[in-house]
C-alpha cells in the first residue's frame, strides 16, 4: 500500500465507524463480511475492496475522495 494514502483510509473508515456509534461487527454485516475481515481493514492488514469502499460511501453519506484522502470535504 501507498504511504500516506493508506492511512488516510485506514483512519477515515475507523473515525466514520466511531462518529456512528457502529461495531465492526455492524458494518462488517453491511457490508457481507467477516468482522475479522473488517478489522484487518481498518488496522491495513487487507486492502479494502472497491465494492466495500463504494458501499462505505454510501451508507456514510461521503464522497471515496474523502475516505481515501483526497480531500478533507465529505
Amino acid at each position: 500500500m501507498g504511504g500516506g494514502f493508506a492511512i488516510t483510509y485506514i483512519k477515515r473508515i475507523r473515525d466514520l465507524r466511531e462518529d456512528n456509534d457502529k461495531t465492526q461487527k455492524e458494518i462488517a454485516d453491511l457490508l457481507r463480511t467477516s468482522q475479522t475481515m473488517y478489522a484487518r481493514y481498518e488496522r491495513g492488514a487487507n486492502e479494502l475492496p472497491i465494492h466495500h469502499l463504494l458501499k462505505l460511501c454510501d451508507y456514510y453519506g461521503v464522497s471515496a475522495d474523502y475516505i481515501l484522502g483526497r480531500t478533507d470535504k465529505k
